[in-house]
């Protein structure tokens, strides 16, 4: 009864999930004859998982082996120094287990967009030039362009696959679950840079119609949302009564939303990388944003976050026990796109938003009463192209009006500034003409860390920087890390990066930065953890051969991997580029070199 029930539900809530009477029965679409449809698929899913499951389970295993195939889970948000941590606590036993025997790890450097839309597209699609952030302004279009837009994610990877010749990570027998881009895959589920497709081209949402036709699947999703639901009040009540700081709302759809990332999408995402094990596919990509969409709101370091590592640590235990099973060996890869760095918001802690500060700067009216910037963690747009619902956007939010006002967006603790009056990119004389105010406001203001604008690096203290001019970058940025400057130098080269970049303040001692979002964990420019996400291994693949730096560097090393899978996936490494174009891989050189512009 209760798995009938949840059919109907499901029916009622999921688009492409229909309960289909026989069209020629007596009563037709009635009420009834859907229920009693509802009935009988209850009660064959219960007896295939009864009996016939079971039988194909160990039937599977008299099939000769494949050759071996790679796994690659993404872990969202978690740092390395985030996973050391837990698994040294005992959070991650698995992960502890692996690391003592099998497997190894080292961390990575992200570039200056510290963001799952810029890495996850340098790793499965090999290219990471010209996404200065999570969201930007492109003058040329008059549009604003957002990584978890399903639009916007679309035209990125095609702006990487011509600029690299290459489709992608996956393109031989890979399967893409959870990403915002497909790596060339055939088998997709829940990626968003197809769910903007119409009619039968659409496989964004098949993963949840594979998953949820199953009564028992639907029953055990349905009640572990709602006890998440639960956990999520009742955690932000006693954060709220022990005065917690720092501290963002977390009221209205947010619980719903937390418990469709941390338990729905888990669950279909294990579901179907089950499944791909199962069916003996080559290499499968696939991404759990829950930690990401937790650390966001409760920061990187808790309660909260720690029960979130636990049950991944547990995701992958399941997931490695049916790996036992699986028609060939499988060698499980599990990384990062990104680490969190925690802090005070820049409201919170300024009592105003960067777009308030840039408007005072530029002598323009500023609200009274600040307004909150949206956060942009993927969990949200994950929801609405799961349900089919259009995403929530004014003509404003998408195509800003020209003008004299300046457009300011927010990725993390990065912010971006663009002039729609000037053509091209603003220069510092023709910024300091127009608004004579306005770099010195930002520069010398407290939550501000430095500027970039047209080749230079504004500091606090009237502190200059050319990129051009060896080493002065480099002194001025280092405070925020090694590769800071070739980070900041070759976005700089980038043809939408804003007219002006700001970085919020980071402080060393703590490691906080100050989002212009409201995240109290937040990632998307430098400071601190968030530009050190990991890569954790087996023993039995090949070391990396030089520092890892920026998602390029890590798509090149899992292509290695694949290559390295005997009788695996010919994944094709010469250049396949465009004449002119540049390579979507990078030479141990350019890797450690501190002075390239990758």
């Amino acid at each position: 009864m209760v798995s009938t029930l949840t059919m109907l539900v499901l029916a009622a809530a999921l688009p492409d999930f229909r309960l289909q009477p026989d069209p020629g029965a007596a009563g037709g679409d009635s009420v009834t004859r859907i229920a009693l449809t509802a009935a009988w698929g209850a009660g064959a899913f219960g007896l295939l998982s009864a009996l016939v499951w079971p039988v194909l389970v160990r039937a599977l295993l008299l099939v000769p082996a494949l050759a071996p195939g790679l796994l690659f889970l993404q872990f969202d948000g978690v740092g390395y120094e985030a996973l050391r941590r837990a698994a040294g606590a005992g959070l991650m036993p698995t992960v502890a287990g692996w690391l003592e025997d099998t497997h190894r790890v080292t961390a990575w450097r992200t570039d200056w967009s510290s963001q799952t839309g810029a890495s996850q597209l340098g790793i499965l699609h090999g290219s990471t030039f010209d996404v200065p952030a999570f969201r930007w302004y492109e003058k040329d279009t008059g549009e604003i362009v957002v990584c978890n837009r399903p639009s916007s994610a679309a035209a990125l990877q095609r702006r990487a696959v011509a600029r690299t010749g290459d489709l992608g990570l996956l393109t031989v027998d890979g399967a893409s679950r959870g990403n915002l881009f497909s790596g060339g895959a055939d088998q997709l589920a829940l990626v968003l840079s197809v769910s903007a497709r119409r009619g039968c081209g659409n496989h964004s949402r098949a993963g949840y119609v594979a998953y949820f036709r199953d009564p028992a699947n639907a029953v055990r999703t349905a009640l572990s949302f709602v006890a998440e639901v639960g956990r999520e009040i009742g955690q932000s009540v006693r954060a709220k009564a022990r005065g917690d700081r720092p501290r963002v709302s977390r009221g209205g759809l947010y619980p719903a939303i937390r418990a469709f990332a941390t338990v729905v999408e888990r669950d279909v995402v294990v579901a179907a990388v089950i499944g791909d094990m199962l069916a003996g596919r080559a290499a499968v990509y696939a991404d759990l944003v829950a930690y990401d969409e937790v650390a966001h709101h409760s920061g990187p370091r808790g309660r909260d976050t720690d029960q979130v590592l636990a049950r991944l640590d547990r995701s992958l235990a399941l997931i490695a026990r049916v790996a036992e099973h699986a028609p060939r060996t499988y060698r499980i890869v599990i990384l990062s796109d990104h680490g969190q760095s925690p802090g005070e918001t820049f409201l919170g802690r300024y009592g105003l938003t960067l777009k308030d500060l840039v408007r005072a700067g530029c002598g323009l009216p500023v609200p009274r009463r600040a307004g909150r910037t949206p956060s942009g963690a993927e969990a949200r747009s994950a929801v609405r192209a799961a349900l089919h619902r259009p995403v929530e956007e004014t003509d404003e939010e998408v195509r800003p009006a020209r003008g004299s006002e300046p457009v300011v967006l927010a990725s993390g603790n990065l912010g971006l500034i663009s002039f729609p009056d000037i053509p091209g990119r603003a220069t510092r004389e023709r910024i300091e003409r127009d608004h004579p105010a306005l770099l010195t406001t930002l520069a010398e203001h407290p939550g501000v860390g430095f500027l970039l604008m047209d080749g230079l690096v504004l500091g606090p203290g009237g502190a200059t920087a050319r990129l051009s001019a060896p080493g002065e970058a480099e002194e001025l940025l280092a405070p925020f890390g090694p590769g800071a400057a070739v980070a900041v130098r070759r976005t700089d080269s980038f043809p939408h990066v804003a007219d002006v970049m700001v970085n919020s303040a980071y402080h060393p001692d703590s490691g906080a930065v100050h989002a212009f979002e409201e995240q109290i964990g937040s990632h998307g420019g430098l400071g601190g953890e968030q530009g050190h996400p990991f890569l954790m291994w087996p023993t039995v693949l090949s070391e990396p051969e030089a520092e890892l730096v920026g998602a390029e560097s890590v798509h090149a090393l899992l292509r290695r991997w694949l290559r390295e899978s005997r009788d695996g996936p010919q994944v094709p490494v010469e250049d396949h580029r465009p004449e002119g174009g540049q390579s979507g891989t990078l030479p141990s050189a350019s890797v450690a070199g501190p002075d390239e512009n990758r």
